[in-house]
């Protein structure tokens, strides 16, 4: 029976805590893709098998009590230290970076462009040599990634199969890098209760479980909320097995052509967080801002423009793109020397 499991020092199961952070941050970002963080921090391949080592061999050993096997068989370690990391991130790194979005989206958005656009260089540089194919496999999927990019949000719907539907796209993200889990969420109208409100929820009944308090659990909007964390998390974890079985096969059989329809996605795509940018609210016919059935505004589009260099905000956008693509170089170069 083949294992994937490997032996870590404390200094790399402390970086890949680290990638997981970085990992779960991404996730949270509408247009940014996790999978990228696996691909350029180079576990990517890793992390695709230990995906599809979650099997109905897995689950047989689970239930016969080899414990040390199913451990070993699923690479459990390397899971645990990279979702602990993602875990982590949800409940305080992705709170500070709602916030930030919040005071000033453009800066974020800013470091998360010098990000992507280091990260597609790396790729690019995968590629060991281009032809005709992979040239058209590249506009095919930059076609398919822009066609992602201008779709609209619909309306947010809280069925339990619907949120299962949702939790099995939202994990693309992780294992198509280029394609972005939260966006599609945003897509299907479902980002906020999913990503915001049943989070919160969910930390919201930790925190009183860890003192003994049992109140949130009576919140009958709370116990909702924490029911559809379950469907999502179940079809989460669905889709996850099936995308690394697809993807594993595609990566071995196909893999040039894979790494150029990450490329494709990622260009496709960039526009999402393209910093200078303003929504564009629906109003009624008397002029009166329309809402959802959350109170948040509708909006149909947004409106691009070109950056003012006259005002300061623009050079500190500036700044977090460089700082943003030069964090993402220092990682590389330092993933890449502690394996060489």
């Amino acid at each position: 029976m083949k294992t994937l499991q490997k032996k870590r020092t404390i200094w790399e199961s402390l970086f890949l805590i680290f990638k997981g952070i970085a990992m779960g941050a991404a996730n949270k970002v509408p247009g940014v893709s996790g999978g990228i963080v696996a691909l350029v921090g180079g576990f990517y391949q890793e992390l695709i098998l230990s995906f599809q080592h979650l099997n109905f061999i897995a689950l047989k050993l689970l239930i016969t009590g080899r414990l040390k096997s199913f451990w070993n068989y699923t690479n459990a370690s390397f899971l645990c230290l990279l979702f602990g990391g993602v875990l982590f991130s949800y409940f305080s790194v992705s709170l500070f970076l709602d916030y930030a979005l919040e005071q000033n989206e453009a800066v974020v958005l800013g470091a998360f462009l010098g990000m992507i656009v280091a990260s597609l260089y790396l790729v690019i540089l995968q590629v060991p040599q281009w032809n005709s194919k992979l040239l058209v496999i590249l506009i095919l999927s930059f076609i398919v990634g822009l066609g992602i990019s201008l779709a609209k949000p619909i309306a947010e719907n809280d069925h339990l199969l619907f949120v299962f539907f949702c939790g099995m796209i939202s994990v693309s993200g992780m294992t198509i890098p280029g394609l972005s889990g939260s966006f599609l969420l945003l897509v299907l109208g479902n980002y906020k209760l999913l990503l915001v409100d049943a989070v919160n929820a969910l930390f919201k009944v930790l925190s009183g479980l860890l003192i003994f308090d049992f109140q949130a659990l009576q919140d009958p909007l709370t116990s909702r909320l924490l029911l559809i964390m379950i469907v999502f998390a179940s079809g989460s974890l669905s889709g996850l097995i099936l995308f690394s079985n697809l993807i594993k096969w595609v990566l071995e059989k196909y893999p040039n052509y894979t790494l150029v329809s990450i490329i494709g996605f990622i260009a496709g795509t960039i526009q999402l967080v393209y910093p200078w940018k303003e929504k564009q609210y629906i109003y009624d016919a008397n002029g009166k801002l329309l809402t959802n059935s959350l109170g948040s505004p509708e909006f149909s589009s947004y409106h691009y423009y070109l950056p003012k260099f006259e005002e300061f905000n623009t050079y500190a956008v500036l700044l977090a793109f460089l700082i943003g693509a030069a964090l993402l170089f220092l990682l590389d170069y330092y993933d890449k020397r502690r394996t060489s």
